[in-house]
Formats: C-alpha cells, structure tokens, sequence
C-alpha cells in the first residue's frame, strides 16, 4: 500500500512539473506571430487557459510585464507539494 501511495505522490508531482512545463512553453508562444494560432498553441491554450483567466482577475502584471503565468507555476508546484505531502504522511514516511 506504501508504494502505491509513494508512485501516487511522485506522479503528481510529475503531473505538475509537466504542466508547468506546459506554462512555460504558452508563454514563449507569445514571442513568435502567430504561435498561438498553430496547433501546439491550440492545444496549450485549451489546457493552460483556464488556470491563467482564473489568476487574471487579480491584476498580476508591473507596467507591460504580467506575472500570471509564473504566478500559476508557483501554484501548481505549491499545491502539488502540499498534496505529495499529505500522502507521504498518510503512507507513514513522515516528511
């Protein structure tokens, strides 16, 4: 049971790094015209957009640079962490 919790734990921690790799890759469209009209850009805006409308409604942008998006990877890794923890502590490891 332990090792399921601790493969549980480590793939959501993965799941987040990977969307926060996601993140990442969204805003780097915005340097290229036309990016966010290919199908990589697409498919990032359908899985990255909800979380970034959500977190621009607290105005995180400094004159012409907004900081939603490493605000959303700062959350996600957040909560991922938080979560791995609490199932590390359910399996009995204690971190």
């Amino acid at each position: 049971m332990t090792g399921l919790l601790f493969n549980l734990a480590r793939l959501i921690q993965r799941l987040a790094e990977i969307y926060s790799l996601a993140l990442m890759l969204y805003a780097l469209l915005s340097w290229f015209p036309g990016g966010y009209q290919s199908g990589i850009g697409q498919f990032l805006a359908k899985i990255c957009d909800p979380l970034l409308k959500k977190l621009q409604r607290f105005n995180l942008s400094i004159g012409y640079v907004d900081f939603t998006i490493v605000a959303a990877m700062i959350g996600v890794n957040f909560i991922a962490r938080i979560i791995s923890r609490i199932i590390y502590s359910l399996a009995g490891f204690g971190f």
